[in-house]
């Protein structure tokens, strides 16, 4: 019976609800695949994706692909599973949607540019082509979701107006936040030029004892860099004034958005660069493991304490004083 009623629902519902669900259950259905594709090429399975590996997308069996697939089948996948509940249970999803679709998009657009520039460029089989509905569909989620209504409040009261009027230096989480962005955007700087071959000293250091995953022939890490450099730098500077001057609406929606595109760029960068399918000369020497692996998962966690921040305390970012 329940199932009957919710199809009748979904019949005589607007055409968005009928898109979405089937959008969140086919991709469901693609991350079971994508996981399936890790292990095999891991070696815990066999005789799956044999023919699919040799004739369809050979990147997939590359350290940064393999981990792409798990963050896909198992991360992705709890995602959908929880966004169809709360779509049919009527409930906001806002929030887990905004990271998934971070999540997703930055996972596509990295994996996308990089079969093209990395050593794969030269065979784009038709199968590469399967990749775009993943790369599209998200930023089509993206603005669905932006443009949303909130479900919680936008305009604040005597409470709002009482966090608001304190300056960052007696904010003490806010202020070791924006001292974790400011490293955040230094080292994203500084990985952007090793990436792309900086004369400094510094900068060749690093890439020989620390990272040599960055300048790996695939090309993802590179891209992935270049991407952080670009994109990221700007929106973490962005951040830093939105923890700073009071009633910046828009800072829990783009910082659960950037934390999921973060997160799953870290996983799969970390993972590749120790992943056995990594030769040698690229993977994180011994003497520098401890340090790099610190750092990055560090870079991962500061866009999610930063999102956890603004949405789980909202009152320094709702603006227009409702005063009685």
């Amino acid at each position: 019976m329940k199932t009957l009623l919710s199809f009748v629902f979904c019949v005589t519902s607007p055409l968005n609800f009928c898109v979405v669900f089937t959008v969140f259950a086919e991709f469901s259905f693609t991350c079971v695949i994508d996981l399936v594709s890790a292990l095999e090429h891991d070696g815990f399975l066999s005789g799956f994706m044999d023919f699919y590996q040799k004739t369809g997308e050979p990147y997939l069996g590359t350290a940064y692909g393999i981990m792409m697939c798990y963050w896909d089948g198992i991360v992705h996948f709890i995602m959908y599973l929880m966004m169809i509940q709360c779509l049919w249970n009527s409930k906001s999803y806002r929030t887990l949607g905004l990271f998934w679709a971070g999540s997703l998009f930055a996972n596509m657009s990295v994996f996308v540019t990089g079969i093209v520039v990395g050593k794969f460029g030269s065979d784009i089989r038709p199968a590469f082509w399967l990749n775009m509905p993943f790369l599209i569909l998200p930023i089509w989620g993206a603005i669905k979701l932006f443009n949303k209504p909130k479900s919680g409040p936008t305009l604040g009261g005597y409470k709002a107006h009482y966090d608001q009027s304190f300056s960052l230096i007696w904010r003490p989480t806010d202020l070791l936040l924006v001292l974790l962005l400011l490293g955040a955007m230094a080292f994203t700087l500084f990985r952007g030029l090793v990436a792309l071959d900086s004369p400094l000293e510094a900068c060749s250091t690093y890439l020989r004892q620390y990272e040599p995953y960055i300048k790996d022939p695939v090309g993802y890490p590179k891209v992935m860099m270049l991407h952080f450099m670009f994109y990221l730098l700007p929106m973490l500077g962005a951040f830093v004034y939105g923890l700073i001057v009071p009633g910046c609406t828009w800072m829990p929606d783009w910082t659960v958005f950037v934390a999921g595109g973060v997160a799953q760029c870290q996983w799969a960068h970390t993972g590749a660069s120790i992943h056995p399918r990594t030769v040698t000369p690229f993977r994180i020497p011994d003497e520098a493991f401890l340090a790099v692996l610190t750092a990055n998962l560090l870079y991962a966690v500061i866009p999610l304490l930063i999102a956890w921040r603004c949405t789980s305390s909202i009152n320094f970012f709702l603006t227009g004083y409702v005063i009685k």
